[in-house]
């Protein structure tokens, strides 16, 4: 019980949007039946089902495994740096970005136990490597979950969509790596052992994974949900035991206070006017908005203003970049690295990222419509 209370007690982004959503609650005009229907439960299941498969690959012991083969089959620290932005962006397009990064950080930061190697920037990296990977695919992030969900094009209509914006951004990301990471050899420690893992619950985990991206597709989500929930109770219970179910509680919460902020009496006419706005304010809106609440609220306000389009798709994933507060994907990555430079060091690569992805993006939709 303890192991499940604690991320709780100790979320403080969980403490601060529930004191938000309070005194929000004390202005806001609405009924407390119409609360439960604030949340977008649909994405809440998804995400719950890909942390908890996704966290069963992790429990599996087998990324300590990969790290140690990682250090022994590269020898430049700048071939490493763009495998793992490379693997960041790409498993960040089937997983969200948030889970990619609980899997890719803590097996960054196992590199410490076999070599020298400059941790902190690698994954500063990997957090600008899945905002750019995440934005291609339905599942590769919050955002894009809700908005597939609004939205009425396939899972490859989606991808499509998505397609020209996420490949300039992955690839000015490799080469923005290229520059910022030396051709030094990398250091490796003696007497490495190799680490145990089991491959029974990495492949369960791998299946279930499967199973619920195809379940996603069929509408299937929540029986899908109960299903994962039921092998891992059976196999593998300290997987459901060591999930970050403050998580899930963050995203909860979120929708509840931008739902109570768009019942706001002052906010009305505000709303009113950028409803009323051009595409391009809608935009530049959108991401301006993602920099201040992080881009996953954005999303949830601006689509109970505008309909879900692709160029809102575009501007609230352009949105992750920059500021810290852009993605939540960007506070979990430093938060797990547990380096206090780490946090002024970040946007001297990210805030630079973000006016790149404004101007690819803005000039590509133009030459798209």
């Amino acid at each position: 019980m303890a192991t499940l209370i604690t991320p709780f007690l100790r979320d403080r982004f969980l403490h601060l949007l529930v004191v938000l959503g309070i005194v929000l609650g004390c202005f806001a005009r609405f009924q407390w039946r119409e609360l439960p229907g604030a949340v977008d439960w649909h994405t809440i299941i998804t995400l719950c089902g890909l942390l908890l498969v996704t966290k069963g690959i992790e429990s599996s012991g087998y990324f300590d495994l990969l790290g140690q083969r990682l250090i022994q089959r590269f020898n430049q620290q700048r071939t490493l740096a763009l495998f793992l932005v490379a693997a960041a962006a790409l498993l960040s397009t089937f997983l969200t970005n948030d889970i990619a990064l609980f899997i890719l950080v803590p097996l960054t930061l196992s590199l410490r136990q076999f070599s020298t190697l400059p941790v902190s920037r690698l994954i500063i990296f990997e957090a600008l490597a899945v905002n750019a990977g995440s934005l291609l695919t339905p599942v590769g992030n919050p955002q894009n979950i809700l908005l597939w969900g609004r939205g009425d094009a396939s899972f490859v209509g989606f991808m499509l969509q998505m397609l020209p914006l996420a490949a300039s951004m992955v690839a000015i990301l490799l080469v923005l790596t290229w520059f910022s990471f030396s051709h030094r050899t990398i250091e490796r420690h003696d007497n490495m052992t190799t680490p145990q893992w089991q491959k029974g619950l990495l492949w369960l985990s791998i299946a279930l994974y499967l199973l619920f991206v195809v379940a996603l597709e069929l509408k299937l989500t929540g029986w899908a949900l109960l299903l994962v929930i039921a092998c891992f109770a059976l196999r593998a219970r300290r997987v459901l035991l060591a999930l970050d179910w403050s998580l899930l509680a963050v995203f909860i919460v979120m929708f509840v206070d931008v739902w109570l902020f768009m019942r706001l009496p002052q906010l009305q006419g505000l709303v009113q006017q950028v409803a009323h706005a051009s595409d391009a304010v809608h935009f530049f809106a959108a991401i301006g908005l993602s920099q201040v609440i992080s881009n996953v609220p954005a999303t949830i306000l601006m689509i109970q203003i505008v309909p879900a389009s692709v160029s809102l798709a575009w501007a609230v994933n352009i949105g992750g970049f920059g500021l810290l507060p852009g993605s939540l994907a960007n506070l979990i990555a430093l938060r797990m690295a547990k380096d206090k430079a780490i946090w002024w060091r970040f946007h001297l690569f990210s805030v630079p990222m973000l006016f790149i992805a404004i101007a690819v993006g803005w000039l590509l939709l133009k030459a798209l419509h």
